[in-house]
């Protein structure tokens, strides 16, 4: 059986290899000269996504591979920084996105989600009955605009403001250009953790119209409590991206956010649910069942036909 997704590994981003299946699993070759070629081993069983940078050539048979063992293959920018497509793993199950499915297409079951969201984000504060889904978004922005307002008080920052420009990405600020490479380094953790249960990374519950809006809603969970103070630590760095980067994957390590993220999924799409520490996700055996109205799943492999007839 495979490792549990909330046991894997998060991701590995490699650039300047060449990926290849030998006789005994998916290695990276990497050319230090001219005469001499390194081969690491990529432990493909236990990763959960693979971010594939710049001068990077893959085989089929290695993608072949990491496709049987549920394992993401992204193709990013420089760093991962920047995500332009990727390869979904075979699913074992749909019983995740069958709850998604369920949730999204009602509406009732689908504010009840977003509201759960919203209170997520809260923590332990207090959300009163009844509050609506416009006044919950009212109190985010200003849970949000009160953390800028502390954070840049504790790094000597003047008045702060979210800015996102791609058309003017070198004339922003460095605490903008860190968290803008800082969150899509979490996207792609997200994104992984999305397909490797099952789930549509484009039916959101607060976001919607885009290919990775629940991908923008899970992450809005974690940014307050991992991008944001990273970002605000590098308002006086050179190198912003490139250092938010490499101090979100130290920090990461830290809080193992992956384990949280795939509970997190799984008790707002079925409150009360199992979690992943009772209920696998990855099985060892593929099973098909079929769908009636009445009995709802049925099992399969099963002559249905009337006797005598």
């Amino acid at each position: 059986m495979l490792p549990r997704i909330a046991d894997s590994l998060s991701f590995l981003y490699l650039d300047k290899v060449r990926i290849v299946q030998d006789d005994t699993g998916v290695c990276a070759q990497i050319q230090t000269d001219e005469n001499r070629t390194d081969t690491v081993y990529i432990p493909t069983a236990a990763l959960t996504c693979l971010l594939l940078g710049p001068g990077v050539s893959i085989t089929t048979r290695a993608l072949s591979t990491l496709a049987r063992h549920g394992t993401s293959v992204v193709c990013t920018g420089a760093g991962g920084v920047r995500t332009y497509a990727g390869i979904l793993p075979d699913s074992l199950t749909t019983h995740w996105l069958e709850q998604q499915v369920t949730a999204w297409s009602d509406p009732h079951q689908r504010l009840a989600t977003a509201t759960r969201m919203y209170e997520m984000r809260f923590g332990d504060d207090t959300v009163p009955d009844g509050t609506t889904l416009a006044q919950l978004r009212g109190m985010e922005g200003q849970r949000m605009k009160a953390l800028y307002k502390l954070l840049a008080q504790q790094h000597g920052i003047g008045r702060f403001r979210r800015n996102y420009h791609p058309d003017q990405w070198h004339q922003q600020d460095p605490v903008n250009l860190a968290l803008s490479a800082a969150n899509t380094c979490l996207y792609g953790i997200i994104h992984a953790a999305l397909l490797a249960l099952g789930c549509s990374p484009a039916l959101g519950f607060v976001h919607t119209g885009k290919q990775h809006a629940f991908v923008y809603d899970i992450a809005d969970l974690y940014k307050a409590e991992t991008t944001l103070p990273v970002a605000f630590s590098l308002h006086q760095s050179t190198n912003p991206e490139k250092e938010a980067r490499r101090k979100f994957r130290e920090e990461l390590r830290l809080i193992r956010l992956l384990p949280r993220v795939i509970r997190d999924i799984q008790s707002l799409l079925t409150p009360g649910a199992v979690t992943d520490d009772d209920r696998p996700e990855r099985h060892d055996v593929q099973l098909v069942h079929l769908w009636d109205p009445k009995a709802g799943v049925l099992p399969a492999g099963v002559n249905y036909a009337p006797d005598g007839g």
